[in-house]
């Protein structure tokens, strides 16, 4: 069930955005504590972003100054992000994890990405003020960070969307070190499931490279609506 839901969130983070949202619902539903997903969906992201960095430095993105940079300034807010998400109560996290999820919808419908954007990115002390407060999400919860991110650079950076992501897995990558630390070191991650997940989004995320050009991108927002809106009502009634 990991593998298969680590498939269809690799895919949907090519296409579409948003597989934590997917990954992370799965975890708890499936019989593991919310706290120990949050700490376990950690290990399938970071290795996906680590992958997805070295796949963009491959093909010519070295974008590695400006993502340290931000992902340094990140540091601080997740630091204290994964220190609240580990003493949150179940309920609690589950409640934030319905609102992040809902979030991820309304942005997925609403908000059209633009192309359009320079190299040279904006605001950059601004930039990494934003980047205190996103780090801080990302450690909290992590599900959703790059829309975050995504808005942040293209937006009010002014950078375009290929840009953008190739920055995006750098600072999601650096940021997410210390917080696994936090959560490890809390005994909230299991090392085996986060591995499958990873291997799931690496098949994923293929999947969708290979297919993200064929296929509407209505009946892909579609079926992650249906989903996640599932999962949202399955936690808020457990």
């Amino acid at each position: 069930m990991l593998l298969i839901a680590g498939i269809f969130a690799g895919f949907m983070n090519v296409t579409a955005g948003g597989g934590s949202l997917i990954t992370l619902p799965i975890l708890i539903l499936s019989g593991m504590p919310p706290v120990v997903a949050n700490g376990t969906n950690r290990i399938a992201v970071l290795i996906q972003n680590i992958v997805s960095s070295w796949n963009f430095h491959r093909h010519g993105r070295r974008d590695l100054k400006q993502g340290l940079f931000l992902g340094l300034a990140a540091v601080p807010g997740a630091v204290a992000g994964a220190l609240t998400g580990v003493s949150l109560s179940d309920s609690a996290f589950k409640w934030i994890l319905a609102g992040a999820i809902l979030l991820g919808l309304s942005v997925i419908f609403f908000h059209r990405q633009s192309k359009a954007g320079g190299s040279k990115l904006k605001r950059k002390w601004l930039q990494a003020v934003l980047f205190l407060f996103i780090g801080f999400y990302g450690g909290l919860i992590q599900a959703g960070t790059g829309y975050l991110i995504i808005f942040s650079l293209s937006i009010i950076g002014g950078l375009s969307l290929a840009k953008t992501n190739s920055i995006k897995v750098i600072v999601v990558a650096v940021y997410l070190v210390p917080s696994i630390f936090i959560y490890g070191v809390k005994g909230n991650i299991q090392i085996l499931p986060g591995l499958i997940l990873a291997a799931g989004n690496s098949i994923g995320g293929i999947l969708g490279s290979n297919f993200s050009q064929k296929m509407n991108p209505k009946w892909i927002k579609a079926i992650l609506a249906v989903a996640l809106a599932g999962m949202t009502v399955k936690l808020l009634v457990n």
